[in-house]
C-alpha cells in the first residue's frame, strides 16, 4: 500500500466553515436542503452529508451529483454549485470526509494549522475517501428504496455524476477512471457516469510530480466516461507549490479523446472554485463563478440526462458567450 503515497498529489481548499448541526433543514421555493450523518462498515466511520434536492413533487426521480470537498473543507463547501444544480433538477449529495475535513484544524491556534493540514495528507485519509464515495452511493441507494425516507424514489441511480475541487478533484479522478501503478483502476466506481474536477492533479512519483509523460499518459489513458476539467492561470496552492497551472493542464492533455472538456480561466486562483476567497472575501471576478455554474450544468445535463441540446452547446461556439476573451475552452 505504500505505493500510493508516492503517486498522490494533494492540494488544498482552505475554506473555513462554521460548525454545523447534526440535523438541520430549510427550504425555499426552488429546492430543499437536508443534512444527514450515516455510518458504514460497522466501524466509527461517520460521513456527514448535505443534500440539495429539487423542491417539486411532480418531478420524476432526478439525476444525482456526488460532491467531494478539498482538504480542510466540509459538506457546506460548494454551496454555490449545490444550490444552482438543485434549482435545475439535480439532487446534489455533498460529502464530508472525516480525517481530511475542517475538524483537523478545529480549536487549533493559527500557528499550528499548517502542520495540521500537512499531517492530514496521508495514505489513510486518502483511502478513507476512496471508501466514502462508494459507501455514500450505497447509502443513497438504500434511502431511495426506503418509503419512510425523504429521499424515497427521488433519485435516478442510473444517472450518477461526481465532482470535486482540489483534494476532492483527486478523489473524483480516482473514482472515475484514473489508473495507478500496480493497482490499475482499483478505485473506479462504474456507477459514476460523468465526472467534473476543479483544480485537477497529475500523479506523483517518488514524492515528486511524475517526470515522464508516459507516467501521466498511463494514469489517464483508460478513462472512458465524460470528464470536465477546470483550472485557472493562477491555480496554485501554498501547501503544494510544485503543482502549477501547467501541470494541472496535463490531465486533460493525456485523456483519450471523446467527451472530454477543459476550461482554463484567465487569472483564476485556486480559491476561485470555492465559495469564498482564502480571506473570506467575495471573489474579485464574479464571471468565474457564472462560467463554472453554466458550463458544469450543461455538462451534467448532456451526460447524465442525455440532453442533446446541452451536448450540442458544449461543442459549439456558444460556450464562449459565457467566458471572457482570455479564458480558454477546449474539447476533444
Amino acid at each position: 500500500m505504500k505505493t500510493f503515497i508516492t503517486i498522490l498529489t494533494f492540494t488544498i481548499i482552505t475554506s473555513i466553515c462554521t460548525a454545523y448541526p447534526e440535523l438541520a433543514q430549510k427550504e425555499n421555493t426552488t429546492h430543499s436542503l437536508t443534512e444527514f450523518i450515516y455510518q458504514y462498515e460497522g466501524q466509527p466511520r461517520k460521513v456527514p452529508l448535505k443534500i440539495y434536492q429539487p423542491n417539486n413533487p411532480s418531478l420524476k426521480p432526478a439525476p444525482v451529483i456526488i460532491m467531494s470537498h478539498g482538504l480542510g473543507g466540509s459538506r457546506k463547501v460548494g454551496a454555490y454549485l449545490g444550490n444552482f444544480w438543485a434549482k435545475h433538477g439535480f439532487v446534489v449529495v455533498a460529502m464530508q470526509h472525516e480525517g481530511s475535513d475542517i475538524n483537523i484544524i478545529k480549536n487549533k491556534p493559527r500557528n499550528e494549522m499548517l502542520k495540521a493540514f500537512k499531517d492530514a495528507i496521508n495514505l489513510q485519509s486518502y483511502l478513507k475517501r476512496m471508501s466514502d464515495v462508494p459507501a455514500t452511493i450505497d447509502q443513497i441507494t438504500k434511502w431511495n428504496s426506503d418509503k419512510n425516507h425523504p429521499l424515497s424514489n427521488k433519485i435516478n441511480l442510473d444517472q450518477i455524476g461526481m465532482c470535486g475541487h482540489s483534494y476532492g478533484a483527486i478523489t473524483t479522478q480516482a473514482l472515475s477512471g484514473q489508473s495507478f501503478p500496480i493497482h490499475g483502476q482499483k478505485f473506479t466506481d462504474n456507477r459514476i457516469k460523468a465526472a467534473f474536477a476543479m483544480s485537477p492533479s497529475i500523479p506523483r512519483s517518488k514524492g515528486k510530480l511524475a517526470p515522464e509523460s508516459t507516467s501521466v499518459k498511463k494514469a489517464f489513458s483508460k478513462v472512458t466516461i465524460p470528464w470536465l476539467l477546470m483550472t485557472g492561470t493562477k491555480d496554485t496552492a501554498f501547501i503544494t507549490p510544485d503543482v502549477t497551472p501547467e501541470s494541472r493542464m496535463q490531465v486533460f492533455k493525456n485523456l483519450p479523446p471523446g467527451d472530454k472538456y477543459q476550461l482554463v480561466l484567465k487569472d483564476a486562483s485556486h480559491m476561485a472554485f470555492s465559495d469564498r476567497t482564502i480571506t473570506g472575501k467575495a471573489h474579485r471576478n464574479p464571471n468565474h463563478h457564472q462560467a463554472i455554474k453554466t458550463i458544469s450544468l450543461k455538462f451534467f445535463q448532456a451526460y447524465l440526462t442525455d440532453d442533446k441540446q446541452a451536448k450540442q452547446w458544449l461543442n459549439s461556439d456558444q460556450v464562449k458567450n459565457t467566458l471572457e476573451p482570455n479564458d480558454l475552452w477546449t474539447s476533444k
